[in-house]
């Protein structure tokens, strides 16, 4: 019988069989880093993109070492979204389904009925997973205990700091034992988080694990450039072409998100949307029917790029570029996922020519496309005309060196040095291109 590579790590029984039954055989790299760091106790900082199994990285130890016979708060994992809380805590489920003795996990997010909530807490769970938010608030209300606490998870901690969650973040901590075991996982370590890095960790183990590129391997990158042309129209016309199995369109903005997903459902496309500016309630259940397929096309900001995974992305089209390009790669981890490709579409105008350049400098290769009566077609490096006179340029500068100045100033010798500046200039061209 095949060997599962999990079993390496001595975990229970129960989690080898979960562990098989999600079809997981070899970990991730950053899975493979840390696990035997997170059995071990030791705090972790893992680094990492979105798609590289870090929620594994940290679910799979800590869940091994839950002790079910103990009624008290053992693990508290935070996420800045109510969906990636959520979809953590399903994670999580799948895990525990597995356990031999019943472990008590609950997700608490903003947007639920908190007295309700506090009402259930008469038994403490053993797992909380949940927005730092609510359950601050939990603690404040001497609801939730978590003075017993042995390990905290902050996940998506960059974007925590960007939310302004690291403050509730903190005041969790405070209530939690010194010895804590804390698990931080983020895709970038800015100066500003390393203050509460250092406040909570003493020699942490750190792993950053460098993706061999920065996106997956079967996403087609397309450029396509406006033109002067009505954007909306035109992502109405890209959508068409593409016929996605399911379409995100990244907006900057949800004012922008809700303004492209009205004029597209105006054309007659039935739009879900996404973003910071629905109600928990509507958030939920948009989610629900996305993930149940009743929209081919979702209008998206920043908030669905980051952690939620929703299944069956085949296009991305980003309607404008993110200010942050960090999300550039966040945006496009939504589709080809697990071995599928898909097609990251970025709208351009001429002021985007740098941030593009940064994107080409992380090793991203663009296909420069329009779309024309329907169909598309390739066009011409959007870099040919600039390289076309970069060349002239370099040939003007050699035909000048090499050009035969008259040491005495004679009738007609501007002519002729100009015809000699030509043949030299025609010559230079010729080895350019003999050289290509």
């Amino acid at each position: 019988m095949k060997q599962n590579n999990f079993e390496r790590f001595g975990l229970q029984p129960f989690m080898i069989s979960a562990v098989k039954e999600l079809g997981f055989n070899n970990p991730t790299q950053i899975q493979e880093r840390l696990i035997p760091s997170v059995l071990k106790g030791d705090s972790v900082i893992g680094q990492s993109q979105t798609g590289t199994g870090k929620t594994h990285a940290y679910l799979i130890p800590l869940l091994n070492k839950i002790e079910a016979d103990l009624d008290a708060v053992q693990v508290v994992v935070t996420a800045p979204t109510r969906e990636l809380a959520n979809q953590i805590y399903q994670e999580a489920l799948k895990l525990l389904k597995h356990s031999p003795a019943t472990v008590n996990a609950r997700c608490y997010i903003g947007g639920t009925d908190k007295q309700r909530t506090i009402e259930k807490l008469k038994n403490q769970p053993q797992l909380v997973i949940g927005t730092p938010g609510r359950i601050k608030d939990l603690i404040k209300e001497k609801a939730l205990f978590v003075h017993q606490a042995k390990a905290m998870v902050v996940d998506e901690a960059d974007l925590m700091l960007d939310m302004g969650f690291l403050e509730d973040v903190d005041t969790i901590g405070a209530h939690m034992p010194e010895d804590l075991q804390l698990l931080v996982f983020s895709a970038t370590i800015p100066e500003k988080l390393k203050p509460f890095l250092k406040k909570y960790m003493e020699n942490p183990k750190y792993s950053h694990v460098q993706p061999n590129q920065a996106t997956a391997e079967k996403i087609q990158h397309v450029l396509v450039p406006l033109r002067h042309r009505e954007k909306t129209a035109l992502v109405y016309d890209m959508l068409k072409a593409f016929n996605p199995y399911l379409a995100i369109v990244f907006t900057n903005t949800k004012k922008r998100a809700d303004e492209v997903a009205d004029a597209l459902i105006a054309k007659g496309l039935k739009v879900g949307r996404i973003h910071g500016g629905l109600s928990p309630r509507e958030r939920k259940q948009m989610m629900k029917r996305v993930n149940d397929l009743e929209f081919q096309y979702v209008v998206a900001t920043d908030l669905a790029a980051r952690g939620i995974d929703i299944e069956g992305v085949s296009h991305i089209i980003n309607y404008e570029l993110p200010s942050d390009l960090d999300f550039y790669i966040h945006r496009v981890g939504r589709t080809a996922r697990a071995g599928y490709s898909g097609i990251a579409a970025t709208l351009y105008d001429v002021s985007d020519e740098d941030a593009l350049a940064r994107l080409e400098k992380l090793g991203i290769t663009f296909d420069h496309k329009d779309l024309a009566g329907g169909e598309w077609k390739t066009l011409e490096d959007r870099k040919r005309r600039k390289n076309r006179k970069k060349e002239a340029d370099e040939t003007d500068t050699v035909a000048s060196r090499l050009v035969r100045r008259p040491g005495k100033v004679k009738p007609g010798y501007k002519k002729k040095i100009s015809r000699e500046m030509e043949e030299i200039k025609k010559r230079q061209r010729r080895l350019n291109r003999r050289s290509k």
